[in-house]
C-alpha cells in the first residue's frame, strides 16, 4: 500500500523540480539543508598577519575552481558535475543527496588586506580550498619596547 501511494520516482521528480526552482531564481542549495550560507560551506578567520578562508568543495577538480580578488572582494566560483556512473544512471534512484551545482560565493574582506602582496595564496587539498590573504604591514600589531 505504501508503494502505491508514494512511488519511488516521486522523490526523483521532487528533486528535479527543486533543482529547476533553484536555477530559475539563482538560489543556492541551502533549501536542501546545507545551512545558512549555501554551497560551498565557508569558514573565515583571521590572524594578526592574514585573513584565512576555507571553502569545503569535495570532489571538484582544482582547475575548475575560479578564485578572484578585486577591490577587497573575494569571489570563488565553480561547478560540481553530476558524476553518476553508468550503473547508477540505469538504477532507480531512491535517494540522491549528491547534487550537481554551479556556485559562486562572494566575501567582502576587511579594509586592511593587502591584495598586492605576494602572500595571496590558494591551495586545494582533500576537498578543502584554503585561501590566505595577507594584511598590510602597517596595520599589523607590533611590540613597542619601553626604555
Amino acid at each position: 500500500m505504501y508503494r502505491s501511494m508514494f512511488p519511488g520516482d516521486v522523490f526523483a521528480e521532487l528533486d528535479r523540480l527543486q533543482r529547476e526552482i533553484e536555477q530559475s531564481f539563482d538560489l543556492g542549495p541551502s533549501i536542501r539543508g546545507l545551512g545558512r550560507g549555501g554551497f560551498p560551506a565557508f569558514n573565515v578567520g583571521s590572524t594578526p598577519h592574514s585573513v584565512e578562508m576555507y571553502a569545503f568543495v569535495p570532489g571538484l577538480d582544482p582547475a575548475s575552481i575560479e578564485v578572484q580578488l578585486e577591490h577587497g572582494v573575494l569571489s570563488i566560483a565553480g561547478e560540481r558535475a553530476d558524476d553518476l556512473s553508468s550503473a547508477q544512471q540505469q538504477a532507480t534512484v531512491q535517494i540522491n543527496e549528491r547534487f550537481a551545482v554551479r556556485f559562486k560565493r562572494v566575501l567582502s574582506l576587511p579594509d586592511d588586506i593587502d591584495p598586492e602582496s605576494v602572500s595571496v595564496s590558494a591551495q586545494y587539498r582533500d576537498g578543502v580550498l584554503h585561501v590566505s590573504v595577507a594584511r598590510r604591514e602597517a596595520t599589523q600589531p607590533r611590540r613597542i619596547s619601553v626604555h
